[in-house]
């Protein structure tokens, strides 16, 4: 036999709360008066969905449900485990469904495939089992719709870092003839991001790092050399992939450059692919800027060329760049409403035919039938205005495209409103007279 330390659980395993006594943060749901508490205290418990991110202590209040109704606890991980298994769980707790209710954890829940979900649903409705699923995904996305109408999701939230350092305290107090200073903790705190669980992993670390040196004090050095590089909490596919992109495109959209700079840099830290920003980038710069700023696709654009050539991390200043650039930009979303409009009227009109005069007429049989007649060449008039009509006959005179008065916007606002005037006098002269004046039209 080898010698050596008998192994034992990690420590936060070993810190796990047994009761809400010990439990610390989610005041929104285990406080006084709130859900968990009372469904604790009222003996009954229906099947729940616990969504919130790593180390917010789903398994932990999964634990202390159970318990709490004297309920048979059976742990199931999604990524170990299928309906194979599923089947066995069942067979188990219809033979002790006398004795007492089987409450069933499915940690990340989010994983089961829609099929491997049907499998629950029976049982669950049945009564037979109480389902408690943890995810740190959106329920609404990976949760089946049935399954999810039979349970009630409550939103678990990140801890905070005083909520880390009172557990971290706490747990101190496992290790014999061993302090910590403030610091330490408070950087450990930080370093956590909300995660209970990666705090008490590096206290460990930590600390078995002390006493191989035989140093009684944790300090903020010794925590450093643990740390090393903070891992942010981020998942390119996920949630918070799209809660980042929407306060980076949100914070362009209100011309708040400082909170731009950050979202982008958080998406960054956190391994986004920069072409996926820069993409997004390019499209704001239609939606929400547009003509008010014609040069920001310009910018968009070459930002996307710029990082393709130097990718990282040269080419982020690029994206920075265009960050600011957009942020600070007059805002228009004229294009955007533009293409809304135009495409509502498509659908309900329908595919209106091109006016005779607009259509291209090739061979003689398509000017014999009238097609191209009556065109007018804007270069052979006044101003290089006509007064045909462009849209089809029942659209005639219908306006689409609403310019504001914010930057260069304003400049073609302005154009829009003068080329409009001058036509009405066209239309009002060719009323009176066979054609139109020669000449240029006052544009007073």
């Amino acid at each position: 036999m080898t010698g050596g330390k008998p192994s034992r659980p990690p420590l936060a395993e070993r810190m796990r709360p047994r009761s809400l006594a010990d439990f610390v943060g989610q005041e929104h749901l285990v406080g006084q008066g709130r859900l968990l508490r009372e469904l604790i205290s009222g003996g009954r418990l229906p099947s729940l969905l616990l969504w919130g991110p790593p180390g917010s202590g789903k398994t932990t209040l999964a634990n202390i449900l159970a318990s709490s109704v004297q309920a048979d606890f059976v742990f199931f991980s999604a990524v170990l485990s299928g309906v194979k298994e599923v089947r066995q769980i069942v067979q188990q707790a219809e033979a002790r469904k006398a004795q007492a209710a089987t409450v069933l954890f499915v940690d990340e829940i989010h994983r089961f495939s829609k099929s491997q979900q049907d499998a629950f649903l029976p049982h669950v409705e049945s009564g037979l089992l109480t389902l408690i699923g943890a995810t740190t995904e959106n329920p609404s996305f990976e949760v089946i719709a049935p399954l999810l109408s039979r349970c009630q999701v409550l939103l678990l939230k990140p801890l905070s870092p005083e909520h880390i350092q009172q557990i971290l305290c706490r747990a101190l107090s496992s290790f014999t003839g061993l302090e910590a200073d403030a610091s330490a903790l408070e950087l450990i705190a930080q370093f956590a991001d909300g995660d209970c669980r990666r705090a008490l992993n590096c206290l460990e670390t930590a600390a078995a790092l002390a006493e191989k040196h035989g140093f009684g004090l944790i300090s903020k050095e010794i925590v450093g050399e643990v740390l090393q590089e903070r891992t942010l909490r981020y998942d390119k596919g996920g949630e918070e992939h799209y809660n980042l992109i929407s306060a980076l495109h949100k914070s362009l959209r209100d011309s708040d450059p400082d909170a731009a700079c950050y979202w982008l840099g958080r998406m960054l830290a956190g391994g986004e692919d920069p072409l996926y920003i820069a993409r997004r980038l390019i499209r704001f710069a239609s939606e929400d800027v547009g003509i008010s700023e014609p040069r920001a696709l310009d910018v968009a654009l070459h930002c996307r060329e710029a990082y393709h050539l130097l990718g990282s991390p040269e080419g982020e200043l690029a994206l920075y760049q265009a960050v600011v650039y957009l942020a600070t930009a007059p805002k228009s979303n004229a294009l955007y409403v533009t293409e809304k409009k135009v495409q509502a009227e498509i659908k309900r009109s329908g595919s209106r035919p091109v006016p005779l005069h607009l259509r291209n007429a090739p061979t003689k049989l398509m000017q014999e039938i009238g097609d191209g007649k009556g065109y007018q060449y804007a270069h052979d008039h006044a101003d290089a205005l006509t007064t045909q009509e462009h849209l089809p006959e029942e659209l005639a005179c219908k306006q689409f495209y609403q310019p504001t008065d914010r930057g260069y916007e304003a400049v073609v606002k302005e154009r829009l409103i003068k080329w409009r005037e001058m036509l009405r006098k066209l239309k009002e002269a060719r009323k009176g007279k066979s054609s139109p004046p020669s000449g240029p039209v006052d544009q007073s």
